[in-house]
């Protein structure tokens, strides 16, 4: 498989070197300084799970598609922030002679409904979403360290299609030594994803702290508590599938299991607003805020959070 990797950040390059890992063809489309440095030096995957190094002749480099041959690929990964999604499937549709007839898309980012931009220019049937669980850092441009891992990466449809053909990317990944597998359920997947990373990573952005030491002051843990119970109130009220019953029955698992599994973890939110980045708040909170608005449900200290990561953003 002729695989592009849109996004070299660090759940692209994790990924890339998984696969590369597996003997498949693998490409990186990438900003100019990250371009410069993974074609100098050889990707690397760290952390928590076995330690994979590529070396620069073992995958290719690109910043315009111009370059690229075609007929080439058989799958694009979406590896960017979700502020590209308009410009990067722009992008695709307006060079698709770089992709195969048949190319399917996975989209592997944070937050719901990431699929709509790419499904202006493609067939449902080619755009997939990817539930991802696991952490990743960057502390430099050519290696991700995978910090934290609590369930494997699932792959699916949003749309209802089929996602058999998705099973030997699963493999592959599983392979390389990161759970993965495909599911008919990713709605839900997702929707566990979002309650998660909405009630952690902009509150633990705005107070700078890492997933566990929310838990230790009550304060936090009454703001995260209101959180929990407004998502779960706009789920139920859209209509969305979810495997607890109950705010309460979820919390349970939150407290007592996800959080802890993840206890060191410093959100993406936070590492962007670390280096002075635009965040992902508007596919994550904002999105909780429209369909609080569309369902009418009460979202208020979602929208108060929202504006705390929007006006901390204000000075970038």
């Amino acid at each position: 498989m002729n695989i592009l990797i849109e996004g070299a950040g660090s759940i692209g390059i994790a990924l890339g070197a998984s696969l590369i890992s597996q003997k498949q063809d693998v490409s990186f489309f990438a900003r100019e300084k990250t371009a410069k440095s993974i074609k100098e030096n050889p990707i690397e995957r760290t952390g928590i799970f076995n330690h994979i190094t590529c070396q620069t002749n073992e995958y290719r480099v690109y910043t315009d598609y111009g370059d690229i041959p075609e007929n080439t690929f058989d799958y694009v990964f979406i590896c960017s922030k979700t502020t590209a999604n308009k410009q990067i499937s722009k992008r695709l549709n307006e060079n698709k002679n770089v992709l195969k007839d048949n190319v399917k898309i996975i989209i592997f980012q944070n937050g719901f409904g990431n699929d709509k931009d790419y499904l202006k220019y493609f067939q449902k049937q080619q755009v997939f979403c990817a539930r991802v669980i696991t952490g990743f850092r960057r502390p430099k441009r050519n290696i991700s360290e995978v910090t934290v891992h609590t369930a494997p990466i699932l792959l699916g449809s949003l749309q209802g299609c089929d996602v058999s053909e998705l099973k030997p990317i699963a493999n592959l990944i599983n392979d390389s030594g990161i759970p993965a597998n495909i599911t008919d359920n990713v709605e839900e997947y997702l929707w566990a994803k979002m309650l998660y990373n909405c009630t952690l990573n902009p509150l633990g952005a705005i107070l700078g702290v890492n997933y566990g030491k929310l838990t230790e002051s009550n304060y936090s843990v009454n703001i995260m508590n209101r959180l929990i119970d407004e998502i779960f109130n706009v789920i139920k009220k859209a209509g969305y599938n979810i495997s607890w019953h109950s705010a309460k029955e979820y919390k349970e698992l939150f407290y007592e299991k996800l959080v802890p599994d993840t206890y060191n973890h410093q959100s993406s939110t936070l590492q962007d607003i670390s280096r002075k980045q635009k965040t992902e708040i508007d596919s994550l909170t904002g999105y909780i805020i429209y369909l609080g608005k569309k369902y009418d449900v009460d979202v208020t200290v979602n929208k108060t959070i929202y504006n705390l990561i929007k006006a901390i953003e204000s000075d970038f």
